[in-house]
């Protein structure tokens, strides 16, 4: 990507920032949403059913409103990672990292050499459509894009020290809900012995002068993980704030109806 990351600027400058996970495969939910002023949105190929097409046209909508787009890819595939990247997005999000050699395949798939073997090709809407940014495309796009790779497990935690070797990462993103499963706590992300597992990966990672994120499900959660120091904050899911946020007026209706 060669124009303005909106997102590595507010976290090299030192912001902590806000975002929201993305599951409905939509463009105008997109424009909706990234009119609120977050600093960011995810795009979920994990678990949306969002379309590489789509994903691009949502993209595209959140860089109009100043919003950083990311993606999460499914998994860690030459394929998803490169039409991820070929389509503009300011960062990858690659879930369920459990190890060393697969933070290092990240890497491989996601840089340029002489950091990685990304495939190259200027024509994407990440070398904006044209030859001749072939060189700038090269010389910048390894620093351009954010790398953030998913911590989601017992095995993730017990060899974070091994995966924060690997260089060119940008933020750990602790998956909270994966990790209270992994702890026999399935959803209970508020649990003590979670929270405890998260500060050891904050700790852990600080002293790497990495950034950390987590999903807050709630105000208080909030308040918490920017106290932690944590600094890339998913608040929630479109889908769930959607949902909720009507469900709240329909029970305020009945209650006036006395229904």
């Amino acid at each position: 990507m060669i124009t303005e990351n909106f997102l590595l600027n507010k976290l090299n400058n030192g912001k902590t920032v806000i975002g929201t996970w993305i599951i409905l495969p939509s463009v105008s939910n997109i424009d909706v949403i990234s009119s609120s002023g977050l600093d960011f949105i995810i795009i979920d190929r994990e678990h949306g059913p969002i379309s590489f097409e789509t994903a691009q046209e949502m993209s595209i909508a959140a860089v109009s409103r100043g919003v950083s787009p990311i993606m999460r890819v499914g998994d860690i595939e030459r394929a998803y990672i490169q039409n991820a990247l070929d389509i503009g997005v300011h960062g990858l999000q690659v879930p369920n990292i459990d190890s060393y050699s697969q933070a290092k395949q990240v890497i491989t798939y996601a840089k340029y050499p002489p950091i990685g073997d990304r495939g190259f090709s200027p024509f994407t809407r990440a070398g904006d459509y044209s030859k001749n940014n072939s060189k700038l495309l090269l010389e910048s796009a390894n620093q351009n894009v954010l790398t953030i790779l998913n911590i989601e497990g017992e095995k993730s935690i017990a060899n974070f020290d091994e995966i924060t070797n690997v260089e060119s990462v940008d933020v750990y993103f602790i998956g909270l809900f994966d990790l209270s499963k992994s702890l026999g706590l399935p959803g209970e992300v508020n649990h003590p012995k979670v929270l405890k597992k998260l500060e050891e990966v904050v700790t852990k990672a600080h002293s790497k002068g990495k950034h950390v994120g987590t999903i807050a499900t709630d105000i208080e959660s909030m308040k918490r993980f920017v106290n932690m120091g944590l600094s890339y904050i998913v608040y929630l899911v479109d889908c769930e704030i959607l949902k909720s946020s009507y469900s709240g007026v329909v029970d305020s209706f009945r209650a006036i109806n006395n229904e």
